[in-house]
């Protein structure tokens, strides 16, 4: 069922519901099996730093993505403004729905190369790159952040980053409900030690009714996605979807009020499979791929022996699309509807 023709960009109608941007995670074979999950859900890149493009090759490698995944956002890492519009531009032109800036990852990596949520600190140079790379493309430019860095006042600070990026024109910003500490904490440790406080960004939507906010961290059901949008515009979750990818089946209908027929996980690898063969036919090693299927039966007879199977067997050299029929073998019983 195409999507409901609107004035509106593409991103912004999906943005109801998003799948969050991971490294090593939301690949271009990951984000093809969510969208045999999920048609109305807005999909992320890993995030790609300006570098990577303007001086990577080739550029496919980094922007490559296939036609099924629109509605398709691409993460950017930078804090140079002429760089980012350069990359929103070239992204455009590939075709891309959405432009996100990332003002969230808290790895020191990244902030050694200014990237990331240590641009909390610089909300004058956030605008300066929001404001450049409207400038150079059509499609939404948007902002991803936390609720603040280290010893930030979560509510004083916060409002004031959004004010300053907004008046460069920034309208959408998705907003991680932990603080980043990028002193004393790990990246992995970030995403589980500070405490999640979704009632500040419930507030800065109070504060801010004309912006779109979304709210992301920790979500892991529907139920509670369908919390949140009482709330704000937006939600957004991350290692939920990719841990229990089962759960984006029932997006379109739970929060885009779609009423689908119920569907099964055998379903999905069946729409899934077409695009197995094709990557294989490409060259790329079948558990390159296959690691982001782990995950679809858990909690179904065999799902631990279909894991199993694919864990133990996809890495072999040559091993082909009947690694994937040996494992779906071993589920034992029908897999459960949609509705069931």
């Amino acid at each position: 069922m195409p999507l409901m023709q609107s004035d509106q960009p593409i991103a912004d109608r999906a943005r109801r519901f998003a799948v969050a941007p991971m490294m090593d995670w939301t690949t271009r074979d990951q984000r093809v099996f969510a969208r045999c999950l999920t048609r109305r859900a807005l999909l992320y890149t890993e995030m790609v730093t300006t570098g990577a493009i303007l001086h990577g090759s080739p550029r496919e490698r980094f922007l490559g993505y296939h036609d099924s995944e629109h509605p398709l956002a691409l993460q950017l890492g930078g804090s140079d403004p002429v760089e980012l519009a350069e990359c929103a531009a070239i992204a455009e032109s590939w075709g891309y729905d959405e432009i996100n800036l990332n003002v969230g990852c808290p790895s020191d990596r990244v902030q050694n190369n200014l990237i990331g949520a240590c641009l909390m600190g610089q909300p004058e140079l956030v605008a300066r790159c929001v404001a450049a790379m409207q400038s150079a493309v059509s499609i939404p430019v948007t902002v991803k952040c936390r609720i603040g860095i280290d010893d930030q006042d979560e509510d004083q600070d916060l409002t004031r980053f959004v004010e300053i990026v907004a008046a460069a024109g920034c309208r959408t910003f998705i907003v991680h409900a932990r603080k980043a500490w990028l002193q004393g904490l790990s990246p992995k440790q970030n995403r589980d030690v500070p405490p999640l406080n979704y009632p500040r960004i419930h507030r800065l939507k109070q504060a801010f009714p004309e912006l779109h906010i979304g709210s992301n961290g920790g979500l892991k059901t529907l139920e509670e996605c369908r919390e949140q949008l009482a709330y704000v515009d937006s939600v957004m979750i991350g290692r939920e979807a990719y841990q229990n990818p089962w759960l984006l089946a029932g997006v379109d209908h739970a929060i885009f009020g779609e009423a689908d027929a119920p569907r099964t996980r055998d379903d999905v690898m069946l729409a899934f499979r077409p695009y197995i063969r094709e990557r294989l036919a490409a060259g790329v090693r079948l558990n390159h791929i296959t690691r982001h299927i782990l995950g679809l039966y858990s909690g179904c007879r065999g799902g631990r022996a279909f894991r199993r199977h694919l864990s133990e067997n996809a890495h072999r050299d040559g091993a082909g699309i009947e690694v994937v029929d040996d494992a779906l073998a071993l589920v034992e019983a029908p897999a459960s509807a949609l509705a069931g």
